[in-house]
């Protein structure tokens, strides 16, 4: 099962991960990013954990960690 992390401290309000992964991130009226569904790629070889593990590299701040 993945975890994931977001740390909004450090968001800059790219938007990548909400256009990566639209079921599992969102961006708050900030453009902060927002965990929807923390569960939502339980395996990471679906086509929803490949969409997480983009939406982490494409973080220009670094603010999603993905583990598992």
């Amino acid at each position: 099962m993945m975890q994931i992390d977001v740390d909004r401290a450090v968001c800059v309000g790219a938007g990548q991960c909400a256009l990566t992964a639209p079921d599992v991130f969102d961006q708050d009226d900030d453009g902060l990013v927002v965990l929807l569904d923390p569960n939502a790629a339980e395996d990471p070889e679906s086509e929803g954990g490949t969409a997480v593990r983009d939406a982490e590299a494409l973080c220009p701040s670094r603010a999603i960690r993905v583990t598992g």
